[in-house]
């Protein structure tokens, strides 16, 4: 997403599963392959892992 991706907005590469659809290519941007999935994030459903993602984009919105 070209200046970055705005909290609260889905990343415009997910596919309809949910999935990167560049995981692994040089376009990748490094802040998405410098993020490393702990426990602590995902929990132990999708719903645990989104609300620590939307958290986090509070925590270091501008």
């Amino acid at each position: 997403m070209p200046g970055g991706k705005p909290a609260g907005v889905a990343c415009v590469q997910l596919t309809a599963e949910l999935r990167c659809a560049i995981f692994g290519r040089p376009e990748r941007p490094a802040v998405c392959a410098a993020l490393r999935p702990a426990p602590d994030m995902c929990g132990a459903t999708r719903e645990h892992a989104m609300q620590w993602l939307r958290v986090l984009e509070r925590q270091t919105a501008p």
